[in-house]
């Protein structure tokens, strides 16, 4: 079964009739970041799974509303190459509203604990692959249970599947025709995460064994390891044609802690940037953009984590900004216990300060991605 077709086959037993459902329903989802590690590692685990005795469907399904996918720039570059388009994607919207939990099974990817509108589906998790910090909600006695660090969860999910990948491939001649496009998808996902196994704060061995066996499946094609880095990089980091609402929501994440809501959003283009091209050199203009994202999304704290290039050199930038009484002691909370770990300088001379809890900073911390950060930003609004 090509990709294509096995995405309208997840696609039917979704959207059939709930009398002519076939239950309960498998799904595996990424995480509400909806990136190109968790759209490509729900899809090549689910269809891995789906090929794999008994031969039950797992729908992959993408953690946004179908709206959101058209801001997945870099992911539709992703799926063209592999002859697909973002609407052959399942999202959050083709949901059915009368869906019950005990009729569904669920497979994480790039998470361990469901959150936002799937939140009510928690206790049918029955598995996951991912390598975030554990939350401690799925079981021990689950499998697959893996949680560990990794520069991409597409490496875990392809060391995790490589055996059965051979396998089906081996006796099953639709697995073996598809493989140079799961292999690009695989690819796809680690070298952006890993910044073309670049990253050596963040590699692991299985990046490096994971990427190795994929490229494997690509010999005799005219793959190149560069230029996939560089077409799909190029892709992810043009956000010029976006207004400032959809480049804080394109690759958003939020948590509560206790009675603090936070808002996590990471931008691939500095505070230079936002600052000086989208909000034309004022610094009002950013904080009424951003102050508006947190007012819709109801947020105590927002953030927005920064990466960029300047002349060549890899660059972070953090900035928060309370709401609330609870967000600003939340923010006291975070200044006092990472800004050491996190190695922060004032961003600016203070441009985009404002009191005790509006803040930004240069983060000489290179290795602490959004993935190391946000756990710090939620222990200190615990504590708030």
């Amino acid at each position: 079964m090509t990709l294509r077709n096995f995405l309208a086959k997840a696609r039917a037993a979704l959207t059939a009739p709930p009398a002519e459902r076939s239950l309960p329903l498998t799904f595996v989802v990424g995480n509400e970041s909806a990136d190109i590690d968790s759209l490509c590692s729900a899809l090549v685990l689910a269809y891995l799974r789906t090929h794999a005795p008994p031969r039950t469907l797992h729908i992959p399904l993408s953690n946004i509303p179908r709206a959101d996918l058209a801001l997945r720039t870099e992911m539709t570059a992703v799926l063209g190459g592999v002859g697909l388009s973002p609407s052959d994607l399942l999202t959050l919207s083709e949901i059915p509203d009368q869906l019950r939990p005990e009729d569904t099974r669920w497979l994480l990817v790039d998470h361990n604990s469901l959150t936002g509108p799937l939140s009510r589906f928690s206790s049918q998790v029955t598995g996951c692959i991912d390598h975030h910090a554990d939350e401690d909600v799925i079981p021990h006695g689950e499998s697959p249970r893996v949680i560990e660090p990794c520069g991409s969860c597409m490496s875990l999910v392809i060391e995790e599947s490589k055996s059965l990948w051979d396998e089906l491939a081996s006796r099953d001649k639709d697995v073996a025709a598809e493989q140079g496009n799961l292999a690009k998808l695989g690819l796809s996902a680690i070298l952006i995460d890993t910044i073309n196994l670049t990253a050596k704060a963040k590699i692991k061995e299985k990046d490096k064994t994971a990427a190795s066996f994929l490229e494997g499946k690509l010999q005799g094609s005219e793959y190149d390891r560069t230029s996939l880095f560089q077409d799909i990089s190029s892709v992810k980091e043009d956000i010029s044609s976006l207004g400032f609402r959809d480049i804080l929501r394109k690759d958003y994440k939020e948590w509560t802690e206790g009675s603090v809501k936070i808002g996590i959003s990471s931008v691939p283009q500095g505070l230079d940037y936002l600052v000086d091209e989208k909000a034309h050199g004022s610094v009002d203009n950013f904080i009424a953009a951003v102050g508006d994202w947190a007012g819709e999304k109801e947020l105590d704290l927002v953030s927005v984590m920064t990466t960029s290039h300047p002349n060549g050199e890899f660059r972070r930038d953090l900035f928060v900004w309370a709401r609330s009484d609870a967000g600003e002691r939340a923010v006291r909370n975070f200044v006092n216990e990472a800004s050491g770990e996190l190695q922060l300088e004032a961003y600016a001379q203070g441009r985009l300060d404002g009191g005790t809890g509006r803040v930004a900073w240069r983060q000489h911390n290179l290795a602490a991605s959004r993935k190391q950060v946000a756990p710090l930003i939620r222990e200190a609004a615990k504590k708030a």
